[in-house]
């Protein structure tokens, strides 16, 4: 369901739900606890997200803007975008094609 291929990226995979949102959320705030400069969520794998889904997203992104860090989405499918723009999210988080270029970011 998670998993970090490194430290500052949070690669999630399938639904994204009520049901797992906890388990996202937990592995989100362990992900910022370190305060990496740049923290990206991996959504390559994700195939659909509800409200609490997106709601852990925004959550995260505050933590990290709060310390002065940057937050970003990487490789987001077409269903998931289209959640994200019908929430007007696309306007809200910063999305990047691959995770190296949200990496990349200063």
């Amino acid at each position: 369901m998670t998993k970090t291929t490194q430290p500052n990226v949070l690669q999630l995979e399938g639904e994204i739900d009520l049901h797992n949102s906890p388990e996202v959320a937990e592995s989100l705030r362990t992900m910022i606890e370190k305060k990496p400069q740049v923290a990206v969520v991996d959504l390559a794998k994700v195939t659909y997200f509800d409200s609490s889904g997106l709601a852990v997203l925004i959550e995260g992104m505050q933590k990290v803007q709060e310390y002065g860090g940057k937050f970003a989405l990487a490789n987001v499918q077409e269903s998931v975008q289209h959640i994200l723009e019908i929430a007007r999210l696309d306007q809200v988080f910063q999305i990047f094609p691959d995770v190296d270029s949200a990496l990349a970011v200063k």
